[in-house]
């Protein structure tokens, strides 16, 4: 695929302010759309132009004043195996959270139910594993059953899978996968040592290979460098489709992890991060994920503008605190926008 033939323009160094309208292809026979001096080149953009070109795109595939709630549940907490920096269900890391045994279905529809009444589309649900053992596979499966049954969309994280479980897990009706890449591959070691940059690729080409939509995001805020922020996006952008979903995370510092007590993400600098993954997957759920607690309504809306347009909703992500539903539905009135419903 040749550069005129991606969503937006190439962008010179002079960082041109002509826009020309976008044209639209997700799939490509490449695997380098989007080189990352590209990418690199939209984060130097003027905020302003930035974020119109964000616009430009949002607007052309979604309803600008929708948002899409999704809920997300622990249904495996903490005794995690992995090292990964920001996690505070590492079982290395002494950080206050318990480990708990998988919840019972019942729990699980509990939360699916009172997610639904309260405005949620999308139900994920997230285990601290390394990967799932078959022992447990058939109870997530009839989770995901169930939950479906409830008119949710459904999506599970549940770590690496093998060719069968991404199958039996479509067979069970999920309708997503979450398997985030966390940050760029030249930055990985600083954050993760126990999982390589290749497993997670190959859990996502499982995941596609069993026709399951992709949810697949990162972190920022982890000490990374603008450049390394740029070839987050490059991975994320050159998948092959893009991911349906593209979580992005502002990393929560949690007391007892390696990241605690890093210097803060400037707000402007996630606000751009928001930008430029719209602009480089316009046809995306672009998703404010963790970290909108410490965020406050204006950068959020800054988001929203710069193209987020779906959010995890509830009191907890997991472990770590997010808004109430209530101050939530407060904002989106406020910024008058309404909140996604499925058709």
């Amino acid at each position: 695929m040749s550069r005129s033939e991606l969503e937006t323009p190439h962008i010179t160094k002079a960082h041109s302010l002509v826009f020309e309208a976008p044209v639209t292809p997700v799939t490509s026979t490449t695997t380098q759309t989007w080189p990352v001096e590209d990418v690199l080149a939209l984060f130097d953009l003027p905020f302003n132009e930035l974020i119109f070109r964000a616009q430009q795109a949002h607007r052309a595939h979604f309803d600008p004043t929708e948002v899409e709630l999704a809920t997300l549940l622990s249904i495996k907490t903490g005794g995690c195996e992995e090292d990964c920096g920001y996690c505070p269900q590492a079982a290395r890391y002494d950080t206050g959270v318990v480990a708990k045994k998988l919840l019972s279905t019942e729990e699980v529809l509990e939360a699916a139910r009172a997610a639904r009444d309260s405005g949620a589309t999308r139900f994920c649900m997230g285990a601290a594993w390394r990967e799932p053992k078959d022992r447990d596979m058939e109870k997530i499966e009839e989770m995901v059953s169930k939950v479906k049954a409830l008119g949710l969309e459904t999506c599970a994280t549940l770590g690496m899978l093998k060719n069968d479980q991404a199958q039996r897990l479509k067979n069970a009706g999920l309708d997503y996968y979450n398997h985030n890449l966390d940050t760029a591959p030249e930055f990985y070691n600083n954050v993760i040592s126990t999982r390589q940059y290749s497993d997670r690729l190959d859990t996502l080409g499982r995941v596609r290979e069993a026709g399951l939509k992709v949810c697949c995001g990162g972190i920022v805020g982890m000490g990374e460098s603008r450049g390394q922020r740029a070839g987050l996006i490059v991975q994320l952008a050159n998948l092959n489709p893009y991911p349906e979903s593209v979580p992005i995370n502002h990393l929560v510092q949690v007391e007892g992890t390696p990241l605690h007590g890093l210097a803060p993400l400037d707000p402007l600098e996630f606000v751009r991060t928001i930008a430029v993954a719209r602009v480089t997957m316009p046809k995306a759920r672009v998703r404010l994920s963790a970290g909108r607690r410490q965020m406050g309504d204006a950068v959020q809306a800054m988001c929203f503008l710069a193209g987020a347009n779906s959010i995890f909703y509830g009191d907890k992500l997991l472990t770590t605190g997010n808004p109430d539903a209530v101050d939530d539905r407060a904002l989106l009135a406020k910024l008058g926008l309404h909140a996604r419903e499925v058709a």
